[in-house]
């Protein structure tokens, strides 16, 4: 379903954002302070403009109240982010999530209203130190510091055993929630169904649990 989006700031992050959510079919609205930064984003968005938001006017006759989520994607500058979040906020933004580039950013921005506060480089990092503790994993989405989501590859053990007789929320402390069978997500699978070799398990549980999953 088409949702719609303004992205504010378009630095490397907030420009990469816009970009792929208007490819993913989303509207998007990009403002930035810069005119020459919009001129670089505004062939690849719906709508870009020049403008301050942290005038809470300018937000207001661009409609920003319409929209289905603004991103704050400034970062560098918490005055400014945390100015933006409470015009948001005050303008009825269903939905506002903000960059930060540190946990004490995160927390000012939260105490001001931001539904969600992202630290794109952390996220990247535990990321990758997530693939590279354990090889099976092909992606992982933390959802709070303790729980995360991993896309597993079936490994060379469980093939031709079920999920009943591999006891795995027993023995390993999470829980397979779908399972991808080549390009097709099946979001039940047969408890005592077999595994099969290239068959991919989304799994959610504990970050360390995740980590230890291949370590067997």
């Amino acid at each position: 379903m088409k949702k719609t989006y303004i992205v504010i700031g378009l630095g490397r992050f907030g420009s990469a954002l816009a970009e792929r959510l208007c490819e993913l079919g989303n509207e998007v609205l990009a403002i930035d302070t810069s005119a020459e930064c919009v001129q670089h984003a505004e062939s690849s968005v719906t709508c870009a403009v020049v403008g301050d938001a942290r005038d809470e006017g300018v937000l207001r006759s661009l409609g920003a109240r319409n929209y289905d989520c603004a991103i704050v994607a400034i970062g560098s500058n918490l005055a400014s982010s945390v100015i933006i979040t409470l015009n948001l906020k005050s303008l009825g933004v269903k939905q506002v999530i903000c960059k930060a580039q540190d946990e004490i950013q995160r927390r000012a921005l939260e105490k001001v209203g931001a539904d969600r506060v992202i630290i794109p480089e952390r996220e990247t990092g535990i990321k990758l130190a997530q693939s590279l503790t354990s090889s099976g994993v092909l992606d992982f989405i933390e959802l709070s510091p303790d729980i995360g989501i991993a896309e597993v590859s079936v490994p060379e053990s469980w093939v031709g055993k079920s999920l009943r007789e591999l006891n795995v929320r027993a023995k390993y402390d999470v829980n397979v929630i779908a399972v991808r069978r080549g390009g097709a997500l099946e979001l039940t699978m047969d408890a005592g169904s077999a595994l099969e070799a290239g068959m991919v398990l989304i799994v959610l549980g504990p970050n360390d649990a995740l980590a230890n999953l291949q370590k067997r």
